[in-house]
């Protein structure tokens, strides 16, 4: 799972980025003062995980483990996750590198 850190100057630019992630199915996790940090499920593509089921049915049960392991792997370590922040400078003192939006839709809409 990769933290995605989306850089705003205010309250009401949080709020605007935020509502622009909702939109695309971005769901908030947790706020505060000065961020908001949102995620989005994947689930996986649909097609490769009917093909592993058809494959599963009709030649051994092996694809019925991948498609598993592939739906985990989509729900757990491959869902964006994105923090919206004030903050300038990290805990530990550095300066937050920051993504941008279009990194974090490319991530959300990725195939694999």
């Amino acid at each position: 799972m990769k933290l995605f850190i989306l850089s705003a100057d205010n309250s009401k630019e949080i709020d605007k980025i935020s509502g622009q992630l909702s939109e695309k199915k971005f769901k908030v996790v947790e706020t505060g003062d000065s961020f908001v940090l949102m995620k989005k499920r994947r689930y996986g593509n649909v097609l490769i995980q009917v093909v592993c089921l058809i494959l599963a049915f009709s030649v051994s049960s092996l694809f019925l483990i991948i498609n598993l392991v592939y739906f985990t792997y989509s729900y757990l370590w491959a869902s964006p996750h994105v923090l919206i922040t004030t903050e300038k400078v990290g805990e530990d003192g550095e300066k937050l590198e920051f993504d941008s939006m279009d990194d974090v839709l490319n991530k959300a809409n990725a195939i694999l």
